[in-house]
């Protein structure tokens, strides 16, 4: 299966929305994007995963090397509306007590704090 990236930059924020299946071969696709976004100095990224029903680990460092960028440029980055499957792999990793997590884009783009972990 392809990936597809888009991006939307909503004020400070880029949306990076992606779709597809989101493992080895498809990741730097992902990375080149993030790369662009944090050369333009955005610092602030939410990923809207509601299209990827697969993240392999290639696709979790993806998340955690943007998130790691993030923090030491003052931003952050938030995972929005992750299909079940892809929920199960950041709670078996332990990443959904690193990367912030909403149920949707628009609760992570209004967030004001971090979420509490998951339950």
């Amino acid at each position: 299966m392809s990936l597809t990236v888009s991006t939307e930059q909503r004020q400070h924020v880029v949306v990076i929305t992606v779709a597809g299946e989101l493992d080895m071969a498809t990741a730097p696709q992902l990375q080149q994007r993030v790369d662009d976004a944090l050369g333009q100095e955005l610092h602030h990224l939410v990923f809207d995963l509601a299209g990827v029903p697969f993240c392999d680990s290639t696709g979790l460092s993806v998340f955690v090397r943007a998130k790691n960028r993030c923090d030491d440029l003052g931003g952050y980055v938030r995972l929005a509306a992750p299909q079940r499957g892809v929920r199960r792999i950041l709670e078996v990793s332990g990443l959904v007590d690193v990367l912030s997590t909403y149920a949707t884009v628009e609760e992570a783009l209004s967030a004001t704090e971090e979420p509490a972990p998951a339950e």
